[in-house]
């Protein structure tokens, strides 16, 4: 049954304006504290990062100092780019606390014990600047119990729950007391959307408040279904992962991921009694005996190295607590739903089985219901409403849907029925929903088109708030509806006067349809370009493009049908010719993964506006072949004007001087590296270094807001009276810098770091970056420079060794070295 909420005079909301935080400190260099110390550097605060005095330290700050000696080594990276590590500075709490004074935010991030928290708040407070903002960083420890041992800035103290990695995990959930000031919560809840990039959600001062407390529960609930029913750990996380629009790693990875130890505190957090049975004897001897998931090397799975030096990986086998090889899942009903394109689809499929009959129906019925119900059971209790609670799972647990998208994509009223014939309850909840409809119409928690969510602490249908700045695609082809479009690509009017071109191929692969909607919006005597003064490229998926669509490429490769592979080449460079020569403004917004040809399309636009969190890299020679869109080419620009930044020309020598100085040759050097490497970045921060990005790239820290910051910097193009480029021609470092590069090339292979097809590729790259076979100094134009792309390309697609490379990486997703 749900409970009244915790009394609070905090009406959450988001402020206009975000707190101004200029510098911050983090209590406690655990790994949660080192992290989100490490984010705060991301975002461009310096930050204190304090610990204890260890006894006989060979420093009064090693603990810190050693959590910024392992951040520098994470995996994942913790800093988008490592000489962000110099923005964190090491402390103790014996020397440091005086330094509090000059910081705008403090967080306490210790160990997740109630009384180390309040004592050493009370030792922090006298410290703290009268606007500072103190607050706690828990998983789960009442906020308010924390709050009442402080003497001081209680209107300004609140909890901010950040999930672990801090970077990555998008959710912050912020926990309001009865006395923190309502607008000093609104002003932060805007400052960490803008600026740390998080998804906030505002939870109530409950047991771990709702990402944990609805997360954790779903994990006990799979974990007792699995002892009940008699299934294998893999039987499990195969159920309870893609299937359901959860990650990969199921219940169990996950649990290794967290940490087996976490887990078990957070159960402890609950009630008495909430927690599912037949699980909790089995979690405590995995706890008793050590084995607490990745950070002790083995938890439900353990990964060994076997006698032909591959790793191997092995389960928990529950009954006699020893381990087995990994067995693949036998689920039939689950491998037939696979070929379903979403996960409404799938679900549907799961669970029209019959449970006496299907192993998955049988666990996928108690499992969903028991989510659905307790989910129900939350609002007005861990959080007001519906939407805050499918925001917090999908942004700290990774779902495609929330727990009320999940079951609208099921069908309420159909499950319901199923419910009750199977003698499950159903929350008091979802019966007001189901009597708040006609008899026999749909019955949904969202309304059809979006914008209003059922409440039933209030009984009313509500309408979703929208954040400020926030937008996806999607939600102006709903107003604005779609000008043109294909399977691969759409123009949208994305309102004043913007027009986006939405990439939405299978997997953003950029194929024929994408390159002949860019290509026919943005030519110039387009009704697009009289119709709009400028466009954003990007889309709604989970990645923004993973390259040229390389089926295409093979077939014609392998049918020696050149003319055609050819032509793809030519269209390919001409739609990214067109981004460039627009005589309207297009800035491109990519995130995520952004490879190959999708890394292409981003050279060429008039401005990037990249996500914090793009990994954009020329990929190409993984597969054997050459950026050959124009990617080549334009590294080739950019290579140019960084060697003439350091060292510009004298207008009185001749072309060739400048050609061959040292810091030409050096900047080729790198650009060679960068494409015949493959590199990709680890942030856009990071794909700056590899001349990617430009300096004067924007970067936005809110996947949320990329859109429309997109938008605001193609009005800002267009305002300032945007001129497309001209064509431009560059002295070309020629033969003598070519044969220097070869060198390179060649001592990479004899040092074992390239094979021979490698070294093949990447002696096509430095001759395109050379210009050719010209002597220094000789003017080539970007038309040559194309020409030269397409020769290589089209040498290297007849390679056998190119063609294995693509058809490996078509089956596997992985390039192939040979």
């Amino acid at each position: 049954m749900s409970t009244a909420a915790p009394a609070t005079t905090v009406v959450p909301r988001f402020a206009a304006q975000p707190l101004l935080v200029r510098r911050a400190a983090v209590l406690g260099a655990g790994t949660m504290g080192s992290r989100i110390a490490a984010h705060l550097a991301n975002a461009g605060i310096p930050a204190l990062l304090l610990d204890m005095v260890p006894e006989g330290g060979r420093s009064r700050n090693e603990l810190a100092e050693k959590a910024l000696a392992n951040l520098a080594k994470a995996k994942p990276a913790a800093f988008y780019e490592a000489s962000l590590s110099s923005m964190v500075t090491p402390g103790n709490f014996e020397d440091d606390l005086p330094k509090l004074k000059q910081c705008d935010w403090v967080i306490e991030a210790v160990a997740e014990n109630l009384e180390i928290k309040r004592a050493l708040l009370e030792r922090v407070t006298p410290h703290l600047a009268p606007q500072a903002v103190l607050t706690t960083n828990t998983s789960g420890l009442p906020i308010a119990k924390i709050a009442a041992g402080l003497k001081s800035h209680r209107e300004r103290f609140f909890g901010t729950h950040f999930f672990n990695p801090p970077r990555y995990m998008q959710l912050l959930e912020i926990i309001p007391t009865a006395e923190s000031d309502a607008e000093l919560v609104a002003a932060f809840a805007t400052f960490a959307d803008r600026a740390l990039g998080k998804q906030v959600v505002f939870a109530n001062d409950t047991p771990n408040f709702i990402a944990n407390r609805i997360g954790v529960m779903v994990m006990f609930t799979a974990a007792a279904l699995m002892v009940e029913q008699e299934l294998t750990i893999e039987e499990v996380d195969a159920l309870t992962g893609p299937a359901l629009g959860f990650p990969r790693t199921g219940t169990f990875r996950l649990s290794d991921m967290v940490g087996i130890d976490v887990l078990a505190h957070v159960a402890a957090n609950f009630p008495q009694g909430v927690m599912p049975g037949g699980f909790g004897a089995i979690l405590q001897e995995i706890v008793k005996r050590g084995w607490l998931g990745d950070k002790s090397g083995q938890g439900f799975y353990k990964k060994s190295r076997g006698a032909d030096g591959r790793d191997e990986r092995f389960v928990l086998d529950l009954k006699t607590f020893e381990y087995r090889p990994l067995e693949k899942a036998n689920l039939p009903a689950l491998e037939m739903a696979k070929n379903a394109a979403t996960v409404q689809e799938r679900l549907k499929l799961l669970l029209a089985n019959d449970p006496k009959k299907d192993k998955a129906a049988r666990f996928l019925w108690p499992f969903l219901a028991t989510l659905w119900n307790f989910a129900a059971e939350r609002i007005g209790e861990a959080a007001n409403e519906a939407p805050s609670i499918d925001e917090a799972m999908r942004a700290g647990f990774n779902w495609d849907l929330g727990p009320f998208e999940l079951w609208d994509a099921a069908g309420v009223r159909e499950t319901v029925g199923r419910m009750r014939e199977m003698g499950v309850s159903v929350s008091p909840a979802t019966i007001g929903l189901l009597e708040s409809a006609p008899e026999e119409a749909r019955v949904a928690w969202y309304s059809p088109d979006g914008p209003q969510c059922y409440n039933p602490t209030t009984g009313a249908w509500e309408t979703l708030a929208q954040q400020p700045g926030h937008a996806r695609v999607a939600d102006f082809r709903r107003s604005n509806g779609i000008v043109k479009s294909n399977p691969g690509a759409s123009l949208v009017d994305v309102g004043d006067g913007i027009g986006c071109i939405e990439l939405h191929s299978l997997k953003n692969a950029i194929g024929g349809d994408v390159v002949a909607m860019i290509s026919s919006v943005l030519n110039p005597a387009s009704e697009a370009v009289k119709n709009f003064r400028g466009f954003v490229i990007s889309g709604d998926r989970d990645r923004f493009s993973v390259g040229a669509n390389l089926m295409q490429l093979l077939l014609g490769a392998q049918e020696g049908d050149w003319d055609e592979v050819e032509g793809a080449i030519r269209a390919f460079q001409q739609m990214c010719s067109a981004v460039k020569f627009c005589p309207r403004p297009v800035v491109v917004a990519p995130f995520n993964l952004t490879l190959g040809g999708g890394a292409e399309i981003c050279l060429h636009a008039a401005r990037r506006q990249p996500y914090a969190e793009t990994y954009i890299g020329l990929v190409e020679t993984g597969i054997g072949l050459i950026p050959g869109g124009g990617g080549t080419k334009e590294m080739l620009l950019r290579t140019v004007d960084a060697a003439e930044h350091l060292a510009p020309p004298d207008p009185k020598d001749p072309p060739s001087r400048f050609a061959q100085s040292a810091e030409m040759n050096s900047a080729l050097k790198r650009t060679l590296e960068t494409i015949a490497m493959a590199k990709v970045s680890t942030s856009a921060e990071e794909g700056r270094g590899l001349g990617l990005f430009a300096e004067s790239d924007r970067i936005t820290m809110n996947r949320e807001r990329l859109l429309l910051d997109a938008k605001a910097q193609a009005i800002a193009l267009a305002e300032a009276g945007y001129v497309a480029p001209q064509m431009r021609t560059v002295a070309a470092a020629g033969t003598a810098s070519l044969a220097v590069l070869n060198t390179g090339i060649f001592l990479m292979g004899e040092a074992g770091y390239a094979s021979e097809h490698d070294m093949k590729v990447a002696r096509w790259v430095a001759y395109i970056l050379c210009g050719g076979k010209v002597t220094a100094g000789s003017l080539v134009s970007e038309q040559y420079l194309l020409d030269l792309e397409r020769e290589a390309f089209l040498s290297l697609c007849g390679e056998r060794k190119t063609q294995e490379r693509v058809a490996y990486t078509l089956k596997t997703g992985k390039p192939l070295r040979n």
